[in-house]
């Protein structure tokens, strides 16, 4: 293949390490040059290519052609912002931003200049949500008036282990974890 992309990815938690990072290290298409993270040795193992850098602006560099966050909720907005303005190409986890306004903005800012910004929504490209999509346009089942949705986890209580269930932040709490996927 010619040209392969230029990726800085932001952030190494769950999201960074486990959903973007193997497969933008597999994928030919792409090179995980750039990781903000502060999980140096792991990354060294795991993607010892990859530079570690110490903050969003040093992911921006000259080099980078695409930018994939997986910051915590709230840096969303501001993050990718920066890098459409910086001319990146941008791939931001869902949620995209915590409020319409925001997103909008986004939006308007990456048609301006002419960029990619896409929320990275894996569930859609699932069995299981490709499968509901095939009956209800084929009509196998006929039509669908109402279809019920849900995840189950086991969490005996909601904590304030992570970021992701706070709900005292902006974006944060399992609503907006786990509700873009219904």
């Amino acid at each position: 293949m010619g040209n392969k992309l230029k990726v800085g990815l932001a952030g190494f938690g769950l999201s960074g390490s486990v959903f973007h990072a193997p497969f933008l290290h597999f994928l030919e298409e792409f090179e995980l040059t750039k990781i903000l993270s502060s999980k140096k040795e792991k990354i060294a193992q795991a993607y010892p290519q990859a530079q570690v850098v110490g903050s969003f602006e040093d992911l921006l560099s000259d080099d980078i052609d695409l930018v994939v966050i997986t910051t915590p909720n709230h840096l969303h907005f501001e993050q990718a912002a920066l890098a459409l303005k910086s001319g990146k190409h941008v791939l931001v986890e869902k949620p995209l931003t915590p409020t319409v306004e925001q997103a909008k903005e986004l939006i308007k800012l990456a048609e301006e200049s002419g960029l990619v910004l896409s929320v990275f929504h894996n569930r859609r490209y699932d069995g299981d949500f490709l499968t509901v999509k095939r009956i209800i346009e084929e009509k196998t089942i006929g039509e669908v008036l109402y279809l019920e949705s849900h995840f189950d986890r086991f969490r005996p209580t909601i904590g304030q282990r992570n970021w992701r269930e706070e709900k005292n932040t902006q974006a944060g709490g399992v609503l907006f974890d786990l509700g873009p996927h219904l």
